[in-house]
């Protein structure tokens, strides 16, 4: 079940961006997410976030900033069911266009993007951490 980001959910939506960022991102060191964490635990409250729960347990969730799609994040013991797919899916139904970020050496995400019919726009550096990436957009 797709639904709406509670209060109550935040510490398992954190703990899930957390270990995803880290497994995900290991040409990023782990403290940067690790320094970011409540910070990002205090946006969350703001912003329009979907969580995908399955048996009263949240598996992963994606954030939204109007059309801008700031992650998808699925729990990895939960990863490759197509719960990804679902919540991008979720969020299609609603938007016209979708852009987002994605590393460059993120080489599962960019794929996973491209399959998705995500179309790269350009080249960029990410000022926080110096790493390339791609903007990529969706258009309906």
């Amino acid at each position: 079940m797709i639904r709406k980001l509670q209060k109550s959910d935040i510490n398992r939506v954190a703990d899930i961006w957390l270990d995803t960022n880290i497994k995900s991102h290991s040409f990023i060191p782990a403290q940067y997410w690790k320094d970011n964490l409540e910070t990002v635990k205090e946006m969350f409250l703001q912003a329009e976030i979907y969580v995908y729960e399955e048996r009263n347990k949240i598996q992963g969730f994606i954030g939204l900033d109007n059309d801008y799609i700031a992650g998808i994040f699925v729990w990895s013991e939960a990863q490759s069911n197509g719960i990804g797919k679902q919540l991008l899916d979720f969020v299609k139904g609603m938007k016209r266009q979708l852009n987002l970020s994605v590393y460059k050496k993120n080489i599962r995400a960019l794929s996973f993007y491209k399959r998705e019919n995500f179309d790269i726009q350009c080249e960029d550096t990410d000022e926080n951490t110096g790493e390339k990436e791609y903007l990529m957009i969706w258009k309906k």
